[in-house]
């Protein structure tokens, strides 16, 4: 499990077919200075992978057919950019939001706009995931935490901080980009739950009061 607090951009050096997959090796002297532990779960670009192999100022994970199949990382070339963090220790601060790391589709972005020293980004979702976008909730882009600005149907913005233009790759991507999106996961469980009772769309007083929340 994840926070989406971005600890390193990584860069890739090293890509392999093995299996219907691909090794990936990636460059991040910050975050392997620190001792990475063979299996241990590292987000690469909020995609959970295992780390299989390294060396000085490096790592190597593999990701699987599924994973190339859900997620943007079948498209990265050597030299690509991408958001890096290890997984959330008991007793870290949780600063961003709760991230698994299992990608739920991938987004396009569509527009940018400068405001100031922000930047305005609209990204259009899969439309299997709107019901998961809600107006000042959180949302995981490229293992990202951050929060949506706007809805518009699947599309959905997000105001980027200085602070997270300058320590994540968002910023840098163009329009037309692929990312991959993670929902929330406390929004995905009420969207179940509520599917599977017959009420979708219905978050009204009773349904509150009948799971305890009111």
């Amino acid at each position: 499990m994840f926070t989406g607090l971005i600890q390193e951009v990584g860069e890739v050096e090293r890509l392999e077919p093995r299996s219907g997959g691909t090794s990936v090796a990636i460059r991040a002297p910050k975050l392997a200075a620190g001792g990475l532990d063979h299996g241990e779960s590292i987000a690469v670009d909020g995609c959970c992978l295992t780390v299989t192999d390294q060396g000085p100022g490096w790592f190597a994970a593999e990701a699987s057919p599924e994973t190339l199949a859900r997620t943007a990382l079948g498209d990265y070339k050597r030299g690509a950019k991408v958001n890096l963090e290890r997984a959330l220790a008991l007793g870290d601060r949780l600063g961003g939001h709760l991230v698994l790391g299992h990608v739920d589709g991938v987004g396009r972005i569509v527009a940018k706009h400068p405001a100031g020293a922000f930047l305005e980004v609209w990204i259009e979702a899969p439309t299997a995931m709107e019901p998961w976008l809600i107006e000042k909730g959180s949302v995981a882009v490229d293992g990202i935490s951050l929060t949506v600005n706007a809805l518009d149907g699947a599309r959905f913005s997000l105001m980027l901080i200085p602070e997270t233009q300058g320590a994540t790759t968002l910023a840098s991507k163009s329009v037309g980009a692929k990312v991959n999106l993670e929902g929330d996961l406390i929004g995905k469980y009420v969207a179940r739950l509520l599917a599977t009772r017959g009420r979708a769309g219905k978050l009204d007083e009773a349904f509150l009061k009948e799971h305890g929340f009111a």
